[in-house]
């Protein structure tokens, strides 16, 4: 027992960052100073992050490669789907839409783009390689869900609607449920169909000095790890909810934009564990897993995330819908188009690296000066500043 808490707790560094998490609940009980609550909770979620991606990784030794990779993104993803079920409990829509999508731009454009910069640094002698096929699968699933995302918008600002105010909402759940299917088709074609598409291209081609001793041992058990994603899943719910809370007021005390925050500063701790893999396989010259990670991340959120959050809300009686306002939808399709160009030749060098991670800083200045009509947040920060 102790063996196992001193590997799960103690052996990483980020983890000095899990006291700030019950120090937010302080702070909440004691002051209510939503600044130093939203910090304070954003802080103790990234540890709790980077463990659930490590439990996550250990299950993964026991499931094989590809059940593995899917409970890398499921459980990866985690974070942004317990926040934005908060959020959506409190009503918070365009919250839940702009943390979905910032969490897809963060995977899309800073993890691959610092994935791709750390390979190409430590491998600097040639270009790294990966699985071109399944990159491609991947970009056409993203491009699917541009599409879902475009016409309940486009519909809105052309002010084309059969029905004002419902043909929108239900266009996006019945969307919403035709993406769903598309995925559950997506996970039974990784699974089952053709399950070469997705071997490394490692494994593809021989490789002499390939030692079966590379592959990395668990540390702890099935059920030590079963057990740990359990405890790190309910302590994220818990301070998801400080977070959610403090989001408002935050943005009035630190005069930041509520859409910065939720695209941008919410996905950056929510990645936490797939940004730190993603560039330690790249380092390793495993680009494949590092794609797998970062695409597969936005895979599932584009085509599972964003269309169960909309089941959810309907569930509630909350009006989620697939309508991100054309700035989001038209960064998210730019996006896209940028990534699937870098992917499609099947290589990779420090240089794509750099521009994907610039791409993104041109991102987050643009989420910085945004301010979103159609979110009710935004007002009181206008007003006061």
């Amino acid at each position: 027992m102790r063996a196992f808490i001193k590997i799960v707790v103690f052996s990483a560094k980020i983890n000095c960052l899990m006291p700030f998490g019950p120090l937010a609940i302080v702070v909440s009980n004691l002051s209510g100073h939503h600044g130093w609550v939203f910090l304070l909770s954003l802080l103790g979620i990234i540890p709790l992050a980077e463990r659930l991606g490590y439990a996550t990784e250990q299950l993964a030794c026991y499931t094989g490669a590809t059940v593995g990779g899917l409970l890398n993104a499921t459980f990866g993803n985690a974070t942004e789907l317990i926040i934005s079920i908060y959020a959506l409990r409190r009503g918070m829509i365009r919250v839940v839409q702009q943390s979905l999508l910032g969490s897809i731009l963060s995977n899309m454009l800073l993890v691959l783009g610092c994935a791709f910069f750390a390979g190409g640094v430590v491998v600097s002698k040639r270009e790294q390689v990966f699985n071109k096929a399944a990159a491609t699968v991947n970009s056409g699933l993203l491009l699917m869900a541009v599409m879902g995302l475009l016409f309940p918008a486009v519909l809105r600002s052309t002010h084309t609607e059969l029905h004002s105010g419902k043909s929108e909402l239900a266009l996006s759940r019945f969307s919403s449920g035709i993406m769903l299917v598309a995925y559950a088709a997506y996970l039974v074609f990784q699974l089952k169909s053709d399950k070469n598409l997705y071997l490394p291209v490692d494994e593809a081609v021989t490789d002499e000095n390939y030692d079966d001793d590379d592959e990395e041992a668990p540390e702890i058990s099935m059920w030590e790890s079963i057990t740990w994603l359990s405890i790190l899943t309910i302590w994220i719910s818990v301070l998801s909810e400080y977070l959610v809370n403090a989001i408002e007021g935050a943005s009035v005390a630190m005069n930041i934009p509520v859409a910065f925050i939720s695209v941008i500063l919410l996905p950056i701790v929510g990645n936490a564990a797939e940004h730190a893999g993603a560039i330690m396989f790249a380092m390793k010259d495993k680009l494949d897993i590092s794609l797998g990670v970062a695409i597969g991340s936005s895979t599932q959120i584009s085509m599972f995330g964003i269309p169960f959050c909309v089941v959810i809300g309907w569930i509630m009686g909350c009006p989620m819908d697939l309508n991100f306002q054309l700035f989001e939808t038209a960064t998210l399709f730019i996006t896209v188009i940028v990534v699937a160009f870098m992917l499609q030749d099947g290589t990779s060098n420090y240089l794509k690296g750099l521009m994907l991670i610039l791409c993104y800083l041109i991102v987050a200045a643009s989420f910085f000066v945004h301010i979103d009509p159609a979110s009710v947040e935004d007002k009181p920060r206008k007003h006061r500043g």
